[in-house]
């Protein structure tokens, strides 16, 4: 049952976006969903000593050609870090290329940063096209006070309410005490 299940959401999706002259998928119950998924390619942060007030945390995302929706949000949240570390979201920016060759900027719609759950969400108007590589740098209130591995699960979604998240993994930081870096 849940092989010809499968069978028939694919073709109904496949028909769906064949009839409506949509590229990116819709599922059967109206989901908007990437064709071909964006890359997560790098998170870098421009300062690795902890507490240090002037860093920056940097996530590099390649939206291919054949993504056939246009990236409409990004959820990056902290994962199994020693000590939650908070933002300032309306620090947020966003540029075309990458931390070392930027290019155009892109307009933020909203970035919100939630404690609860320790995640900054940053929603774009425009959205991203395909084609694009696009680089998020966020802005920490401070690094964290101890040293070790921070990961940061990031999360894209197509344009659209109803539009259904990608998680492409993580980004992985690591923090050092002041002269245990090796």
């Amino acid at each position: 049952m849940w092989k010809y299940l499968g069978i028939t959401l694919g073709v109904t999706t496949l028909l769906t976006g064949f009839a409506s002259g949509v590229l990116g998928i819709q599922l059967s119950d109206g989901t908007n969903a990437f064709e071909k998924a964006p890359r997560l390619l790098d998170a870098i942060t421009t300062y690795s000593s902890v507490r240090v007030p002037a860093a920056k945390y940097y996530f590099t995302i390649a939206v291919p050609e054949n993504a056939g929706e246009p990236l409409g949000k990004i959820v990056i949240g902290q994962r199994y870090s020693p000590e939650t570390i908070r933002f300032s979201p309306e620090k947020t920016v966003a540029f075309e290329g990458t931390y070392t060759n930027r290019g155009k900027s892109f307009t933020i719609n909203e970035a919100q940063w939630d404690r609860q759950f320790e995640t900054v969400t940053v929603t774009f108007d425009p959205p991203i096209e395909p084609g694009n590589t696009i680089t998020l740098g966020l802005k920490p209130i401070q690094n964290p006070d101890y040293g070790g591995v921070y990961l940061f699960g990031v999360t894209v979604f197509p344009v659209g309410e109803n539009s259904a998240g990608l998680y492409l993994g993580v980004g992985r930081l690591h923090f050092y005490q002041n002269g245990d870096r090796q």
